[in-house]
């Protein structure tokens, strides 16, 4: 954890990040997985210590793009007007206070970027070029349900320089109060949802993976990504599904 507690330490939780690298799109292609058909399954390589262990997913930065007024942003239904692949996020949240029972009633928040790379309610910055400072896409608030679930229906994130694919996550217990910010990772390599998505220009993902930042070199994800690793199946014809388990003390 030293890293990263060094990186906080330089203000990165906040929207003064930065010395996070610039964030912007790039349009490079992919050298590793461009030769993969766009309906090939994805060969999942999660893995699932987070749902298999009782203690708290590791804290992450919720910075440099968070969302500004998360409670007005209650839906289910995330896309608005971005286009790319079909992906579904299913997310349960567990409390290790309670020998990591199921915990119903928390507040969840996810927000992650679209298949360029751009954040909604910022930009027009060196941090991000193109400005969506006046929309809310791939931002929303979920309840979870008696079995600790939230669902989301969203795109598959793209990529930007610096960061490998994430989602950034907010829980909240029921009255509000902050109970951890993290992120989830994703399954790399060859057969892998980021490489198959990447490798899809049909869809708009334009970039490919010539520059992408790998799980081991991204500066969230460096030191480990054991208990934010998410389980990604499906393909890119008929859609990806993330299921993923997070652990708070609640």
């Amino acid at each position: 954890m030293e890293r990263k507690e060094f990186l906080r330490g330089l203000g990165l939780v906040g929207l003064g990040a930065l010395t996070i690298p610039v964030i912007k799109a790039c349009s490079n292609d992919d050298d590793s997985s461009s030769s993969t058909s766009d309906t090939t399954q994805a060969t999942s390589t999660g893995e699932t210590s987070s749902s298999s262990t009782c203690s708290v997913t590791s804290s992450e930065t919720a910075g440099p793009f968070p969302t500004k007024t998360p409670g007005s942003l209650v839906t289910s239904n995330i896309v608005s007007d971005r286009t790319g692949v079909a992906f579904t996020i299913n997310i349960t949240i567990k409390n290790t206070n309670a020998n990591c029972a199921v915990l119903a009633g928390a507040i969840v928040d996810i927000w992650h970027c679209d298949k360029d790379g751009y954040y909604s309610e910022y930009g027009g910055t060196s941090m991000q070029s193109a400005d969506f400072t006046s929309v809310h896409f791939l931002r929303g608030r979920q309840t979870t349900d008696a079995n600790g679930l939230v669902k989301f229906k969203s795109i598959f994130p793209g990529w930007y320089s610096g960061r490998a694919t994430h989602i950034h996550v907010h829980v909240y217990n029921a009255s509000g109060t902050s109970l951890l910010v993290t992120q989830i990772a994703f399954p790399e390599g060859s057969g892998s949802a980021v490489a198959l998505v990447n490798a899809s220009s049909a869809n708009g993902y334009t970039k490919g993976l010539s520059g992408y930042t790998y799980n081991a070199s991204d500066n969230v994800f460096s030191d480990g990504v054991a208990n934010e690793m998410s389980t990604v199946t499906g393909s890119v014809s008929e859609g990806f599904i993330l299921t993923h388990t997070i652990n708070v003390a609640g």
